[in-house]
């Protein structure tokens, strides 16, 4: 669980062997209407008619969002169609600012995507995540679908936002108040071991809505998470899908459709000027 298994030098395996690894066997272009097809009768096939969509962020390449797709839903355990949103990411540490142009540019593509899959996929529950820099996409879209698709949304059972790489003022005051009239529970994960949102809060001069601590966003209508108490690599920012703690958390949520009070581990902590926001017992 929470592992990409690939070949390392210590084990001394240098190739990918589908036996071992989470890996990208084949990749098939196909037109709309023949994906949509595909994607109707694999949610008609599947135990829950259900349908999860992942939103990839920085630095990620297409095979490696198909990766961490394939190990979400299998961690996860979700009986429905796994499904992701590629934008094209330079997959480079030092391109951040020719994604974020491209996440920009991707916005009206997501969209579409989106209403494509209310529309079109016959799926009677829709879960939702993004991770980093995919937010921005996510959270423009959804407050689009929420004005011109109000119907089609109420199908959207869970969205989670995942270490935000938005800007603080941006999210409370814009994204938040947007995001609430979809009407489905949203959960934001945040983190103060994130050290990827360290830089990225340098770079823009202010804290993103990711961070935890002092920056932490706690607003109505939203259940944020802080889980800085779980255990991260070096960077810290991908313990959405590395981390067991995170991973379970995640099953409660879209597997019970549990809030946080009745979800396990959790524990409440007040906060003055909004509801408690939760954190990961030790």
């Amino acid at each position: 669980m929470g592992k990409l298994e690939a070949p390392s030098w210590w084990r001394l395996r240098f190739e990918q062997e589908p036996e071992f690894d989470v890996m990208v066997l084949r990749t098939e272009s196909v037109s709309s209407t023949e994906f949509f097809s595909n994607l109707r009768r694999d949610v008609s096939d599947s135990a829950t008619k259900s349908l999860l969509v992942f939103v990839h962020g920085f630095n990620v390449s297409f095979q490696d969002a198909a990766r961490r797709t394939a190990q979400m839903s299998y961690d996860l355990g979700f009986t429905g169609v796994p499904a992701f949103f590629s934008w094209p990411s330079q997959d480079q540490l030092l391109s951040y600012s020719a994604d974020e142009q491209a996440i920009i540019d991707a916005e009206p593509h997501l969209q579409q995507f989106l209403r494509d899959v209310l529309r079109q996929s016959d799926a009677e529950s829709i879960y939702l995540i993004a991770h980093s820099m995919g937010n921005r996409g996510l959270t423009h879209a959804l407050m689009a679908l929420a004005r011109t698709d109000p119907k089609e949304v109420k199908r959207i059972k869970e969205v989670i936002l995942a270490a935000p790489d938005i800007g603080t003022i941006e999210f409370t005051e814009q994204i938040a108040p947007g995001l609430q009239k979809l009407g489905a529970p949203i959960t934001l994960y945040a983190s103060s071991n994130d050290r990827a949102l360290a830089t990225s809060k340098w770079l823009h001069g202010g804290a993103r809505a990711g961070e935890s601590g002092e920056n932490l966003i706690v607003v109505n209508g939203i259940e944020t998470i802080d889980a800085s108490n779980t255990d991260t690599d070096l960077i810290g920012h991908s313990y959405y899908g590395d981390r067991r703690s995170v991973l379970a958390d995640m099953w409660y949520l879209i597997n019970g459709e549990l809030p946080a009070a009745k979800r396990c581990c959790l524990q409440g902590e007040p906060s003055r000027i909004a509801p408690k926001y939760w954190v990961f017992l030790k």
